[in-house]
């Protein structure tokens, strides 16, 4: 073979290898494609706050004061473990308003606790459930749940003192420790306005508390859950939520981190 002969070769040996580079990246994208679709088709449709609550409504002066003024503590840019954004414990607070009974899976520092005792009518109860420190073993992980998110939940199951601790909204609240996967739900069922399922991320306990949340709603009633970042972000309450998405009406508040379920209302309301 000359030198042209294997300079032409290598020449055309290039060229193929170019167009199979091309062909594969046209490929890879037409499967991105077809990745992003179908997750834009299980996406959980997002609301606005004032089509989840008459309490956001807006009008020209923005969110009426008598329904959405409310006892707040902010939070900003200050990095509290498992806190919401100061939108979304707005948004707890103002619907802690009309609520009496109330059920948080995930105590963590009780912010939203205090400001659910702080919001909530005088008769109002708040049960509140966290993993205790010294108990620690007692977390049941699942083969399917992703470490990280088992990490995350030890880490913030550490407390035994809490934002509401010695105020006189304390009395409202009923502190459970214990593992929320052998909490009983059934002395609850049915009567609890409002629900944040915010305990541990990983796959098997945003199911399990979500299906005792489901038992424990009474008609009308609203449950919501923390730590939504969409279908394709792949943690525990991402695929549980898409999960059951498909078997409920789940809508994610715009602005927001948070899904919310509104049960049916009993017959006549």
């Amino acid at each position: 073979m000359t030198y042209f002969e294997v300079i032409l070769l290598l020449v055309l040996l290039g060229i193929g290898a170019h167009a199979a580079v091309r062909s594969m990246r046209r490929k890879r994208r037409r499967e991105l494609r077809g990745r992003q679709a179908k997750e834009a088709q299980q996406a959980i449709p997002a609301i606005m706050a004032g089509e989840l609550d008459p309490a956001f409504a807006v009008g020209p002066l923005g969110p009426d004061r008598e329904r959405a003024e409310v006892v707040f503590v902010g939070g900003g840019a200050v990095l509290v473990p498992g806190s919401t954004s100061d939108f979304e414990a707005w948004l707890l607070a103002v619907l802690a308003k009309n609520a009496r009974r109330m059920f948080e899976f995930g105590t963590c520092t009780g912010r939203t606790t205090y400001l659910w005792a702080r919001n909530s009518p005088p008769d109002a109860i708040i049960t509140t459930i966290t993993l205790a420190a010294e108990h620690l073993d007692l977390y049941a992980a699942d083969a399917a749940d992703s470490p990280e998110d088992a990490a995350q939940a030890r880490a913030e199951s550490t407390f035994d003192e809490f934002l509401y601790s010695g105020t006189d909204v304390a009395h409202k609240v009923e502190q459970l420790f214990g593992d929320s996967k052998a909490f009983d739900e059934s002395p609850h069922a049915g009567t609890m306005d409002l629900i944040f399922v915010d305990g541990s991320h990983a796959y098997s306990y945003v199911l399990s508390d979500s299906r005792k949340a489901l038992r424990m709603i009474k008609p009308g009633g609203l449950i919501l859950w923390h730590d939504y970042e969409g279908p394709g972000a792949g943690r525990g309450t991402d695929v549980a939520l898409v999960e059951l998405g498909r078997e409920l009406p789940l809508r994610v508040i715009h602005g927001t981190r948070m899904v919310a379920y509104r049960a049916p209302r009993a017959p006549g309301e």
